[in-house]
C-alpha cells in the first residue's frame, strides 16, 4: 500500500508544493511545528532514510539544503532546523523547520494556518529558489 507521501507524489492527494525535480519533492507540512515547516522527500518510496542508496541520500540532502536556504529568506526566523524522525510516515523524509525557539523542534506544539497563509508561504519561498 502506498504511503501518504507517495499519494502526494502521484497527485492523488493535494499539497502545498514548494519545489520538485525528477527525484525529489518539497511541500509544506499541513500539521506544522512552525510557520513554513517543510517536508523534503524522495519521490521513490523508501521507508527509512538510511536505506536510501548513497546517491539518492546525498541528492536529498542537497535538495533539502536548497529549500532550506530559500525558506530562511522567506520566513522570518533565527535559523532552519532539520530533523529526520521517520516514525510517522513509512517514507523517508526530512523536516525543515523555521526556528525562533527550541520548542518548535519538539513536534508537540503545532500551529494552525489558513489556506491563504500556506499559499503565501509557498510563493514567498519559491521567489528565493
Amino acid at each position: 500500500m502506498s504511503s501518504i507521501f507517495t499519494k502526494i507524489v502521484n497527485g492523488e492527494i493535494p499539497c502545498y508544493k514548494i519545489a520538485e525535480d525528477d527525484n525529489f519533492l518539497a511541500f509544506l507540512d499541513v500539521n506544522p511545528n512552525a510557520k513554513g515547516h517543510t517536508l523534503c522527500i524522495p519521490k521513490q518510496e523508501i521507508n527509512k532514510i538510511f536505506d536510501l542508496e548513497d546517491a539518492l541520500y546525498l541528492g536529498l540532502m542537497q535538495f533539502s539544503k536548497k529549500i532550506a536556504v530559500a525558506l530562511e529568506k522567506a520566513v522570518p526566523c533565527k535559523r532552519i532546523g532539520m530533523a529526520v524522525v521517520g516514525l510517522e510516515v513509512p517514507h523517508a523524509h526530512v523536516h525543515l523547520i523555521p526556528l525562533n525557539e527550541m520548542d518548535e523542534m519538539r513536534f508537540q506544539n503545532k500551529v494552525s494556518l489558513t489556506k491563504e497563509e500556506f499559499e503565501t508561504i509557498v510563493k514567498a519561498v519559491q521567489t528565493h529558489l
